[in-house]
């Protein structure tokens, strides 16, 4: 996310003003990164804004694992698909959590800002589309639509990281809007789904819409829709939305 860039802007700047034995913190961690082969050298070259990025992609691998766990139990008992999906908010508090802590501690790198896109995707991409597997959104065109979802929050993230330097900044170095719906905003997809799931509406035949073309090889969910639309929003160039 732009946050950990704008923190790394921030950064950049103070670095020009401080002595010649003070190298931006981004040079440290990447001379840590390439000369340091001891034990727990990538640990050592983490920044903290770093490992609570590292916790937003702990919240997603855990959603992941409660997604799956449910697949493989009692259909009736939604327990780890609350779980599921209760995993994903935390995840949101980490993401913005590690962008104060970079800009509180002036200690931010392009890992930093690499770390923060690949754990967004896993979060905010992969993770609500699991989430609507176990649903039930399982036939075959289900996944196709659930998978260009996916590819449209790693192409958002990858564009993100190549253009974040060329996006317009305020006095602070902040970048002034987001281009496209920010991933995060996957989060109104999951709580749907929970409202979905707190209604009983579980199941391959109980999703609201039912199924189209039921028995075709173009059998699907209409409300798999959704997910396509949220996928060109956030691959959208013309969406520009003013950053808080």
């Amino acid at each position: 996310m732009s946050r950990r860039s704008s923190a790394a802007a921030v950064n950049g700047a103070a670095s020009k003003e401080g002595s010649r034995a003070d190298p931006p913190t981004s040079d440290k961690q990447k001379l840590l990164l390439s000369t340091d082969s001891g034990h727990f050298s990538l640990i050592r070259a983490l920044h903290l804004a770093d490992l609570i990025t590292e916790l937003n992609g702990l919240c997603g691998i855990l959603s992941l694992f409660s997604s799956m766990r449910y697949c493989l139990g009692d259909p009736s008992q939604y327990r780890n698909l609350w779980a599921a999906l209760l995993f994903l908010p935390f995840g949101l508090f980490f993401d913005f959590l590690d962008g104060k802590v970079a800009r509180w501690r002036r200690k931010s790198s392009m890992m930093g800002q690499e770390l923060d896109s690949l754990a967004d995707l896993i979060s905010f991409g992969v993770s609500p589309a699991a989430v609507a597997f176990a649903l039930g959104i399982r036939t075959p065109l289900d996944h196709l639509c659930l998978a260009f979802f996916v590819l449209c929050g790693l192409t958002r993230l990858a564009r993100f990281n190549v253009t974040a330097t060329s996006i317009p900044k305020d006095a602070s170095g902040k970048a002034r809007y987001f281009e496209g719906t920010p991933i995060p905003t996957t989060l109104a997809l999951d709580a749907l789904m929970a409202y979905w799931l707190s209604q009983g509406w579980v199941g391959h035949d109980a999703l609201p819409g039912g199924v189209w073309f039921a028995g075709s090889v173009l059998e699907m969910h209409p409300i798999v829709l959704l997910f396509i639309v949220h996928g060109c929003l956030m691959t959208s160039r013309t969406i520009h939305i003013p950053k808080p």
